[in-house]
């Protein structure tokens, strides 16, 4: 398990020499516009990776339709285009209007965006409350992706489903003036996305291999050599 924060505009002051956090997930934007970036998501994104700390992202959504939704998802991908990723990158669904169209219109939006992000190489995932996972998003959905879990106040969560991150509390992060969201990571999310080439990373080269047949004292021997280089 690690400890780590989530951060946005909210946070205006952050000394990243004194942050002790072994994670970051910095909010990217917001809407359907690639000019709504998040006025901190640059300094934040900066500041972590000249410690070396794993980040992620998300994307906080105000789309009501499945349309939105990807247009959310381009304006997420044009702001966070080039840079990588240790952690998913995650759509935030947390709006009471779009509640209130449903569980069925609001997994239409959630995959809309998700499948698009996905498609363009990122290891994509979904933040919700303990409520809004459980009422307004299809199960599938809880199943398939990377769920970054809400819930404050409680020393477990009873939330019925898988997730990698429980953002458990808001308090005080060493270096950060003010208080944060706190979170706990359960995955080794950065090992697992560099292994797959995702979220900016090259995908690791296969090592050049050759079919061998040789004869040896009389016996027939056949393998693969692998090149070490």
């Amino acid at each position: 398990m690690k400890k780590g924060i989530d951060i946005s505009y909210c946070q205006t002051q952050i000394d990243w020499q004194k942050v002790t956090a072994e994670f970051a997930i910095i909010r990217a934007g917001y809407g359907r516009y690639a000019k709504q970036k998040d006025t901190m998501f640059e300094r934040h994104y900066a500041g972590a990776k000249s410690r070396g700390i794993p980040v992620g992202t998300y994307w906080y959504s105000y789309a009501m339709t499945p349309e939105e939704a990807r247009q959310e998802a381009d304006a997420c991908l044009a702001v966070i285009k080039g840079k990588q990723f240790e952690y998913p990158v995650y759509y935030d669904v947390e709006e009471q209007k779009q509640f209130a169209l449903g569980r069925e219109k609001v997994s239409a939006i959630i995959r809309a965006f998700l499948e698009r992000v996905e498609a363009a190489g990122y290891w994509v995932g979904l933040y919700g409350s303990y409520s809004s996972l459980t009422q307004y998003t299809d199960e599938s959905i809880r199943k398939r992706y990377a769920i970054w879990l809400a819930h404050w106040g409680v020393q477990q969560s009873p939330y019925p489903g898988q997730y990698g991150i429980w953002q458990y509390a808001v308090g005080h992060a060493d270096g950060v003036s003010g208080d944060c969201d706190l979170d706990y990571s359960y995955v080794d999310y950065p090992a697992l996305i560099r292994e797959k080439g995702l979220n900016g990373f090259d995908q690791p080269a296969e090592p050049d291999t050759v079919d061998v047949e040789m004869s040896v004292n009389g016996k027939r021997y056949a393998g693969t050599l692998t090149a070490v280089t």
